[in-house]
Parts: C-alpha cells; sequence; structure tokens
C-alpha cells in the first residue's frame, strides 16, 4: 500500500520524514512535486531500487536518470568535476529548472548514466523538495512521475492514477504548474550543448556564457 504524506509547502510532521527516510533508505520509491512536475526518486547509489525505477517507468536502457541534489557539497558526490561554465550556471540558475550535464564519478552506476558514464544533476527551487533532500541527506533520483510516453503529472493523484500501489510513497505538495521539464545542458566539453529546451530559455542561458559557443543537439523526452 502507498504511504501519502500531505504537505502545504511548510508543515511536515517529523513523523512524516521519518516514514520518507525508511522508504528511501530500504530502496523505496518516493513520489514528490519538483518545481516543473512531480518526480520518481530512488537512491542513486542502490542499483536494485534505480533498476526497479526504470521498471516502473517502462525506460529503456539507453535514457539516462538525472539526480537532484540540495547544494554543492552533495553536488560534489556526483560529479567528477565542476567546468568553469557549469559554476557560472549554478550561481546563476541554481535553484531552478535547469539540469547541467557532469562527468559522473565512478560511484555512479552506468544504469543511470546510460553507459554514456556522464549525468544530468540541478538543485529544485521546490521548498518541499528542498526538506526532503534536507530530510534524506542523500542524492535522489528524478525523472517524471509517469509511464514513458505519457503525460508528465501535475498532482499526487494523477500519480496514482498511472501506478496504483506501486510507488511506495508520495508526497502531495499540491497542483504543480510546470509547461515544460527542465532545460538540459552539457558543458563538459567547453561548448554549450543544448540537450533539451525546457522551463528556462536557452537564449538565457546563453546571454550567461556569451563566450561559449551553443550546439543543439537532440531532444530528449
Amino acid at each position: 500500500m502507498t504511504t501519502l504524506v500531505k504537505t502545504d509547502g511548510v508543515s511536515v510532521s517529523q513523523l512524516a520524514w521519518k516514514q520518507v527516510q525508511d522508504v528511501f533508505r530500504k530502496g523505496g520509491l518516493v513520489a514528490y512535486p519538483t518545481e516543473t512536475f512531480y518526480g520518481l526518486g530512488v537512491d542513486p547509489f542502490n542499483k536494485t531500487a534505480v533498476k526497479k525505477l526504470f521498471t516502473l517507468k517502462g525506460r529503456e536502457a539507453d535514457k539516462p536518470i538525472s539526480i537532484l541534489v540540495k547544494d554543492k557539497n552533495m553536488l560534489a558526490e556526483i560529479a567528477e568535476e565542476i567546468p568553469s561554465a557549469a559554476e557560472k550556471l549554478i550561481k546563476k540558475f541554481w535553484p531552478g529548472p535547469l539540469t547541467i550535464i557532469f562527468n559522473a564519478r565512478k560511484s555512479i552506476h552506468e544504469i543511470l548514466t546510460a553507459g554514456t558514464g556522464k549525468v544530468g544533476v540541478r538543485i529544485s527551487s521546490n521548498p518541499v523538495t528542498q526538506k526532503l533532500l534536507e530530510a534524506i541527506d542523500s542524492p535522489i533520483t528524478t525523472t517524471s512521475a509517469n509511464p514513458s510516453g505519457k503525460k508528465s503529472p501535475l498532482t499526487a493523484r494523477e500519480v496514482t492514477d498511472y501506478f496504483g500501489d506501486k510507488v511506495d510513497l508520495i508526497i502531495d505538495g499540491g497542483k504543480l504548474y510546470g509547461k515544460l521539464g527542465s532545460t538540459i545542458v552539457d558543458v563538459t566539453e567547453g561548448d554549450l550543448k543544448v540537450i533539451r529546451e525546457g522551463e528556462l530559455p536557452v537564449t538565457v542561458i546563453r546571454d550567461q556564457l556569451s563566450t561559449v559557443r551553443t550546439k543543439h543537439k537532440t531532444k530528449n523526452n
């Protein structure tokens, strides 16, 4: 049975956060609100949990899954290095709907990176998600809480409609108003590569990195 934790964006009991911690640490699936859509999270260092996440979504193995962190110290657990261009983007756009791709540390399993050796990371501006990360004190995966190819959910009820009791815990933060996912960019090779344009316009990012050449890559759902 799925545990439902409701929040108004401010108050969540310590007991509820303890429930979240227990589910996460046991390799369970947690659905939570972000600044765009509801996301699905598991411990990115738990191979079994990550495999369960891919299976639940019906996600193809060649599509990587991103990670949320609470701060730059936690980013250091995920990223091998932080290029200067990424530093500029972090200072300007985090927290917010910008996923930056980094070269992943060896501790990040190739299932998450789809064998690329790279991983997308962001800090969410949603206060509930920020408190979630404080409670679990760990990075968490982030991918929209829907079966692959389906519409991204804006409510906890939509998550339940998709997955029933297959999600161990849902944090209900009310209705969200995202229209697009996060914008995804890669600066690991010097140039700014746009993987997907989302909530944050690419023109704004390009202005911040005016000295960096921009390349558009393929769109990614």
